[in-house]
């Protein structure tokens, strides 16, 4: 291998850097009308009266939409593969309005200042109605977020609107209540992580126009390009034939981007108008009307013996998905199915309920419901090994999963490839671990405490998700790269280029990747659920093989050789016996003459199998038990992701992302008033760190190799987000004696638990 498990530089590095432009308002028409979003001050209620005469008055104002003006038919905003298991929630524009900043019209203008005062002109009628802004008393609540008789889930997730159910379920291996029953030890936890924000650099934007043939053509910053089509279409009750999607550079999506949250806008702006449009969020609308975080509050019961086994693990989480129920029924799963599985144990039940509320609808977010999870479970277990004075990291070598074993609570699936245990003691080493105690008072009065905790994610979905590459051979022998996947930013068009250009043993700068237009390129269900390396990836190395296959059939026929004593060296085919040879840019240009043999692959792959990543962390912090302050001294991180492809993105990643953990494990915090106005709606209020506050966050790796992974790779890019929340929590506790089971952990929770105020 010359570019897998090499510092390989992303192949935009340069354009990126030198500010080319590349992103969606860089690239979109010059002449868009400017669209807009009135939204709800009240967090339900239902629209009597809306006035919108004096609005539509005003100089270069185009049109003003209502519910009245737009196709009813019910479609869900989240973007997965059909049929969707989120349910049919929706409309463009509702009478009733679910949450504060739920969009009530949409106006747009040649500019943005006719726009703004347009939309102050615009006179509304509201009935205000009871909220449910308590998530605890949403299910079966007698006011009800979705009342309407046209509601629909297409999959059996247990939603009933009826009872303001997303989703509702269980899943168990063994008897757990006998098993429980017949241990030393029960310790029972409840864990509350609220709804967090993605902060990506670029906000929701979208610009859309009619092509030569009436066909809308959606010009998108997001994670989905195929399922934008199929939403859209669903939503504007037009053919998939007349949506087109092209998605330019992203700048950040982190799951939030998998919603199509800003798309339908402009294109029905558009629909209406003949005209181009667009939208560009503000951060304002980004943080209060988007699709965060799921809040969960995840209670775990477990059951052990006094030598530290344990031997069942009872998880329930209650879910708040918001007002619209977009990726609801799926990220509650991942909080128990990538959470219990990390332990071998004799039993397991994991009991769920998603429920509708009058908040902002949550949405899709790294770690997709098995950061909750892994804070509760990990969580607990840190506990236990304090109630048994073991070493918690003892106690996780004691119970682990390892490589070969069944994990029943992991849809059954075998850990064919793990390094878990070695990714723990890498990181207790390197932060000192045996050389150090949990608890240590320094001479100014401020405590240190060390944590740790152990994560999995997976690598795509199972039996579901499909990653397809083309793979043309072009004049003078460079080949072109056609992908359906999404590069947000993490690198995966430059990861393909690698698989492609050790596959066809070519220099990578031969390999020029083109991605994303729904036309043109393969269909691929999108960049989430850690899919692109593994899946994509995998897709990538299939169609070099097949490509291989191409060029050693038309070499057969032009040196009248038999195909079998062929072979290429990825600038000639050859045949050794003979001494016979034609070079690649011959067989490039005997393709378009008198040719019949296309060099042309395109292939698709699903996997029966999603195998999950691995990792274990280290935290120190600093405790000043006068104000609470925290201070992160130290963070170190193993992961096994099984073959490191690029060994510098692979790094960036697990640093952002322990980032992103870290945030909001400390500072992250979305909150409402009284009335369900969301207050954390700026970055002064939302607070998110920058690599600037943390210097020392140390990562490394300890590959296995996943037999289903091209090269052996497996995913990285949710796993990394999972450990800050358990191991910093553990690590203020042995400093301070407190248990903050809330995130964030700030200095208020923790004067609180020593009561101090």
């Amino acid at each position: 291998m010359k570019y897998v498990n090499a510092p390989v530089m992303k192949k935009d590095a340069m354009a990126l850097v030198t500010g080319k432009p590349v992103y969606m308002d860089d690239v979109a028409p010059k002449d868009c009308l400017i669209v807009k979003v009135l939204r709800s001050p009240h967090a339900h209620a239902l629209i009597e009266e809306i006035n919108i005469t004096n609005a539509l008055k005003q100089k270069g104002i185009e049109c003003i939409l209502t519910y009245k003006d737009v196709p009813h038919r019910r479609f869900t905003m989240a973007g997965q593969t059909f049929p969707e298991p989120s349910p049919y929630d929706r409309y463009i524009l509702d009478q009733r309005v679910r949450f504060v900043g739920d969009a009530v019209a949409i106006v747009a203008g040649e500019d943005e200042a006719a726009v703004d005062r347009a939309l102050k002109l615009i006179k509304v009628k509201y009935q205000v109605l009871e909220p449910v802004l308590d998530y605890h008393t949403a299910k079966d609540n007698p006011v009800l977020v979705h009342p309407e008789e046209d509601w629909k889930a297409l999959c059996p997730v247990g939603a009933d609107n009826k009872r303001n159910l997303c989703a509702s379920g269980m899943d168990s291996d063994g008897d757990v209540d006998g098993v429980m029953k017949d241990c030393d030890i029960v310790m029972e936890g409840t864990y509350h992580v609220k709804a967090m924000q993605q902060s990506m650099m670029e906000t929701f934007r979208t610009a859309t126009y009619l092509d030569t043939y009436g066909r809308i053509n959606i010009l998108s910053s997001t994670q989905i390009p195929f399922h934008v089509r199929r939403i859209l279409a669903n939503a504007l009750d037009i053919p998939k034939s007349k949506v087109r999607v092209i998605k330019p550079r992203i700048g950040g999506g982190f799951g939030a981007k998998q919603t199509v949250v800003a798309e339908v806008y402009p294109a029905i702006v558009t629909m209406k108008t003949g005209k181009p449009a667009k939208i560009i969020y503000t951060r304002e609308e980004s943080l209060i009307a988007s699709s965060p975080r799921h809040e969960m509050e995840v209670t775990v019961k477990l059951g052990a013996m006094k030598d530290g086994t344990i031997r069942a693990l009872d998880l329930y989480t209650l879910s708040n998905t918001g007002a619209f129920g977009e990726h609801g029924p799926t990220t509650v799963g991942l909080s128990g199915h990538k959470s219990i599985p990390m332990y071998q144990t004799e039993a397991f039940r994991f009991q769920y309920d998603v429920v509708y509320t009058n908040h902002m609808s949550a949405g899709a977010y790294r770690g997709y419901g098995a950061t909750q999870g892994i804070f509760a479970v990990e969580s607990m277990v840190n506990r236990l090994a304090d109630k048994l004075g073991m070493d918690p990291l003892e106690i996780r070598y004691k119970n682990m999963t390892h490589e070969g074993d069944v994990m029943p609570a992991y849809y059954g699936e075998t850990a064919n490839s793990c390094k878990l245990e070695e990714c723990l003691r890498k990181a207790a080493d390197m932060i000192g671990w045996e050389k150090k105690p949990l608890r240590q008072v320094m001479p100014d009065g401020k405590i240190r405490g060390l944590g740790t905790a152990m994560a999995m994610q997976g690598s795509a979905i199972s039996n579901c998700d499909v990653g397809s590459v083309t793979i043309k051979l072009s004049d003078e022998g460079f080949y072109n790269v056609i992908v359906g996947c999404t590069d947000m930013g993490t690198g995966c068009d430059t990861i393909i280029a690698q698989f492609v250009a050790d596959s066809l043993d070519t220099d990578i700068d031969n390999i020029a990747v083109f991605g994303v237009d729904t036309d043109t390129s393969p269909y691929d269900s999108g960049s989430y659920a850690s899919s692109t390396t593994y899946l994509t990836g995998m897709a990538a190395v299939k169609a070099a093989e097949q490509m291989r296959e191409k060029l050693l059939q038309l070499a057969a026929k032009i040196l009248e050789e038999d195909i079998t004593k062929l072979e290429f060296d990825g600038k000639r085919v050859f045949c050794e016996e003979t001494g016979k040879e034609v070079s690649l840019l011959d067989l490039a240009t005997a393709s378009m003459v008198n040719n019949e043999i296309a060099l042309e692959v395109t292939y698709s792959h699903s996997s029966p199998v999603s195998p999950p990543p691995f990792m274990a962390a280290c935290a120190e912090v600093e405790v000043d038990p006068e104000t609470g302050a925290i201070e992160l001294l130290d963070y170190t991180a193993c992961v096994d992701c099984g073959t490191v492809v690029n060994t510098n993105l692979a790094r960036v990643q697990t640093e952002g992302g322990l980032l992103q953990g870290i945030g909001m494990t400390l500072y992250e915090d979305v909150w409402y008033n009284e009335k369900g106005v969301n207050l954390s709606n700026s970055l002064m209020q939302y607070k998110i760190p920058t690599r600037l506050d943390f210097d020392k966050i140390r990562v490394e790796f300890e590959s296995s190799y996943e037999p289903t992974g091209p090269f052996g790779a497996k995913s990285i890019g949710e796993i990394v987000i999972n450990t800050p929340a358990p191991a910093i929590a553990q690590a203020v506790y042995n400093a301070t004696g407190v248990w903050v089971n809330e995130l964030p952990i700030t200095p208020e929770k923790i004067l609180k638990g020593m009561h101090v105020i």
